[in-house]
């Protein structure tokens, strides 16, 4: 079996599938819906790749899975479907530390409102800079700097309502 090259435009994008996976779990709100966005955005990206310019592989790439879930979200609400029960007995696939904190945390996220949480996931956990998630999402960076803030305050206020304090006997 033939491995990309690391420079090639394949090796480049093997190289972004972590990021990419992680945005599209983050849009999505599901693990199995987000593989669904970020192989749909994947075969896109393949299939128009001339359309690629041979700058910011990373950016183009993540206006693909943006756009993506944007046309996903707009075909659901004109065609609803009712989604079955997902099967409670299916373990994660990556160990924690703290189950409960991810739980809250995965909470807090599926509460935010989804350009808050796009904005969140590009800037904080993909890295991206205002000006770059702003050019990424089609909007003003006084937008993404707004509701990044306004993002991270509910999450915060969320991680805090939701937080168990140990009681502990007075030594």
């Amino acid at each position: 079996m033939n491995h990309p090259d690391d420079q090639s435009f394949e090796g480049q994008v093997l190289a972004l599938l972590p990021a990419l996976r992680r945005y599209a779990r983050s849009l999505a709100r599901s693990d199995t819906e987000g593989e669904d966005l970020l192989q749909d955005s994947l075969e896109a990206a393949l299939k128009q790749r001339r359309q690629w310019r041979g700058l910011n592989l990373r950016g183009w790439l993540l206006s693909i899975v943006t756009n993506h879930y944007r046309n996903g979200v707009r075909t659901r609400s004109r065609h609803p479907s009712v989604d079955l029960a997902e099967a409670a007995h299916v373990a994660t696939q990556d160990p924690v530390s703290d189950p409960l904190q991810r739980k809250r945390l995965l909470a807090a996220l599926d509460n935010l409102p989804a350009e808050q949480r796009a904005v969140l996931m590009l800037v904080v956990v993909e890295g991206c800079s205002y000006a770059e998630a702003a050019g990424l999402l089609d909007l003003p960076i006084g937008t993404v700097m707004s509701r990044l803030a306004r993002a991270r305050q509910k999450v915060g206020d969320y991680m805090k309502a939701e937080n168990i304090v140990p009681l502990r006997r007075p030594t």
